[in-house]
């Protein structure tokens, strides 16, 4: 089979990137050929003979919105000219014009746009960025809807995305689910020193790990809620260049309980140090931090509202039905707070279901996907070997009688 995965990332330190690096590392242990349409592929990738990585710069541009068109404009330029000589091609939501037989849904822009909302009390420069945000927003939901159209199967990362693309149309026979994975000894439980952060030792620690320059992953609610949890700290991973929580975070008095880390790449290890995470994002297709967290053996604290909360059992951790309810929250926070033993409990329960989803299992199931609607295609292009039933379905949307 010769495979096309289109994506800007092809790398481990990626979410969607990670995602499409385990099901490359599959497709090449089952000795398929791969063409890499992408911006950046790791360089274990780079060295196998079965790879061919075309390279799609999107360098000197100057914001991701341009960066993104570019990338779609070149990588549809070259499929155009190659489609005939790959078998199945796999693409992620709106990034390309050219159709994909396979469109992996990470995010639905206009299930975001829902909740998306302009301020217009803030600043003028914030409010630039959120109009570009909006309009962002706006136009990818309006190509994703194209995108999944044109694939005869549409990947769903959670239960949550399934809902997200029957409400824009998509329809349910064409879509499957296939969950994000996690690495099982990278994120695994232990002890580390608190110190190596300067975080405080011997109290109660909650960990919360995304992008804090946007309101979607839900901070605002998380320092609100904590006020009310006095011994309780929280140490927050992100970038804080640009971010409005440093300053509420003053305002509400919580300076010294709240532990800003910026941008971190020992994740693995920092959950290590921290007593349970505590994600619930307004909107979240899956969220991988959730079952990393529940891999490294945390109690979860995240709402309906994202899609990883479907594998968070009661006995293993907390899902607010509301994501803006503080009070709620609240109560979940002074829960695992007090509870020592709880949260113990809690997390042995959660990483045994972490243990049933490592990238190898997600990796194999895209990999069987593929595989699939490959020999479904060359069925139909010899009629005498055909299956009994009454057609199928061919790369963009055509079809052959048998």
């Amino acid at each position: 089979m010769k495979l096309c995965i289109v994506t800007h990332q092809i790398k481990k330190s990626d979410g969607q990137g990670r995602v499409n690096y385990e099901v490359a590392k599959e497709a090449i242990r089952r000795g398929h050929h791969i063409t890499l349409l992408a911006t950046n592929v790791a360089s274990d990738l780079q060295q196998s003979h079965l790879v061919n990585w075309v390279l799609i710069s999107v360098n000197g541009w100057p914001t991701e919105f341009i960066r993104n068109i570019i990338f779609a404009i070149k990588s549809t330029n070259w499929l155009r000219k190659h489609r005939l000589e790959l078998d199945i091609i796999k693409v992620n939501g709106a990034i390309t014009n050219a159709p994909g037989d396979v469109n992996a849904v990470h995010f639905v822009h206009s299930s975001w746009l829902k909740f998306s909302k302009l301020d217009k009390t803030i600043k003028l420069r914030t409010l630039i960025y959120d109009f570009y945000q909006w309009l962002y927003t706006k136009l990818n939901a309006r190509w994703e809807k194209k995108a999944f159209r044109q694939a005869q199967v549409v990947v769903a990362v959670s239960n949550k995305v399934v809902k997200d693309l029957v409400e824009i149309g998509v329809p349910p026979e064409r879509i499957r689910v296939i969950l994000n994975g996690v690495d099982l000894q990278e994120f695994s439980p232990g002890i580390s020193d608190r110190q190596k952060w300067q975080l405080p030792a011997k109290v109660p620690l909650a960990l919360f790990a995304g992008d804090i320059r946007t309101p979607r992953k839900n901070l605002d609610t998380v320092l609100r809620a904590l006020v009310q949890v006095p011994q309780l700290h929280l140490a927050v991973a992100g970038v804080t260049q640009g971010s409005p929580y440093l300053k509420l975070t003053e305002s509400l008095g919580l300076t010294k309980r709240v532990h800003f880390l910026g941008l971190r790449y020992d994740v693995p290890e920092l959950m290590k140090a921290v007593d349970f995470l505590v994600f619930p994002s307004h909107y979240e297709p899956f969220g991988l931090v959730i079952i990393e967290a529940m891999a490294s053996g945390l109690p979860v604290i995240t709402a309906s509202t994202t899609g990883a909360a479907d594998l968070v059992t009661p006995e293993s951790g907390l899902v607010l039905p509301d994501s803006s309810d503080a009070e709620a929250l609240t109560q979940a926070l002074l829960l695992l707070t007090s509870d020592r033993t709880l949260r113990e409990k809690m997390g042995q329960a959660a990483r045994t279901i972490a243990e049933q989803h490592s990238w190898t299992t997600m990796a194999q199931t895209y990999v069987d996907l593929f595989e699939e609607l490959s020999k479904n295609a060359e069925y139909c292009n010899y009629p005498n070997l055909s299956p009994s039933s009454g057609s199928i379905t061919l790369p963009f949307g055509t079809a052959r009688a048998n």
